[in-house]
């Protein structure tokens, strides 16, 4: 069966949620249109406390916005030239990337022979010139989360060594999220900082809108230079992050539709034999034993952008979970390409 070609440009690539926000976030900003001209405010404090009491945490710990960049360059300027801030690699850069331009230095991590953070190796490579740690978990680009004890276990005793940065822009589409959650150790007051975005399983993307749970002292810090302030907030952002995390039957959803996609990709990989990790994102994560560019430019013939290779792992693609007739005619793609080998 030919193939049809596409024309609208689907992405696949960036780990977006194309089943749309929460209805009550849509809602809100509706709402909220009629109040432009006023900077945000109460918006503001209401979304704080919605954070703080779902992690238990004080709200002058948290700092709203996308920062992770923001505070890549903080670290990296605060300590002067030359500080060290590891990662695994491949991952997710856009903390490190943004450490340069203060005089930071990446260090690349490999991952284990499994794909995991290789923590023994990360905590082995620490030393007095470490300015901060920085892990994903769920990982991206492999999807695999970590285990809970033993890696809530592993931060508190590597926060006494040094900052740890903790992105878990994907932990939210596991149901034991909460329990999974570092929060708990910034409660602790360990040397941790928690990142978290709206822009997966909230589907907000376009509003560019996060936050982090920071210790006291680095998020005054931040408060500090303005970042988080009222008068740099978009109040859709507000007031949509605030509906989305208080609408749990769209959490529930969400959740239920991806994994549903998830196994049916899963499925048709174990089919053709092919190794692929056990991703709990909404993007799955497997060898296509060729070069992934050759796979990603029959893609891009279709007009679906898979994105790009993940080095050194060249031949392993990343899907992002789109909605079910996108993903069966991706899958369809990714059979008959792993069937003409």
């Amino acid at each position: 069966m030919a193939m049809p070609t596409l024309h609208n440009g689907i992405r696949l690539s960036l780990n977006e949620n194309p089943f749309g926000p929460s209805p009550r976030a849509l809602q809100a900003i509706r709402n909220a249109l009629t109040h432009l001209s006023s900077y945000a405010g109460d918006d503001l404090v209401d979304l704080k406390a919605t954070i703080a009491e779902l992690d238990n945490i004080a709200p002058e710990q948290i700092v709203l916005g996308e920062v992770l960049n923001v505070f890549g360059l903080y670290l990296a300027a605060r300590g002067g030239p030359n500080g060290e801030f590891l990662y695994s690699e491949p991952g997710y850069t856009a903390l490190v990337d943004a450490v340069a331009p203060a005089g930071g230095r990446e260090i690349g991590i490999p991952l284990n022979d499994r794909l995991q953070n290789d923590l023994p190796s990360i905590a082995e490579r620490v030393s007095d010139r470490t300015r901060a740690v920085y892990l994903v978990n769920p990982h991206n680009p492999t999807g695999l989360v970590e285990q809970k004890e033993e890696f809530l276990t592993f931060l508190r005793r590597l926060s006494q060594r040094t900052l740890v940065l903790v992105d878990e822009a994907y932990l939210d589409y596991l149901p034991d999220f909460r329990e999974r959650t570092a929060a708990r150790l910034v409660r602790e007051g360990a040397r941790i900082i928690v990142f978290r975005t709206f822009a997966k399983l909230h589907a907000l993307a376009g509003l560019a809108f996060g936050y982090a749970l920071a210790p006291p002292d680095i998020a005054a810090a931040m408060s500090q230079i303005g970042v988080g302030a009222f008068f740099n907030i978009n109040r859709l952002s507000l007031v949509a992050a605030n509906a989305s995390l208080t609408d749990h039957a769209f959490i529930d959803t969400v959740r239920t539709q991806v994994e549903a996609e998830r196994d049916a990709w899963q499925a048709m990989l174990r089919d053709h034999l092919v190794r692929f990790t056990d991703s709990q994102g909404n993007f799955i994560f497997f060898d296509t034993k060729r070069p992934q560019r050759l796979l990603a430019a029959e893609f891009a013939a279709m007009g679906i952008d898979i994105g790009r290779s993940h080095s050194p792992l060249e031949t392993w693609a990343r899907i992002s979970i789109g909605l079910p007739e996108t993903n069966a005619i991706a899958r369809r793609v990714v059979a008959n390409y792993l069937s003409s080998q």
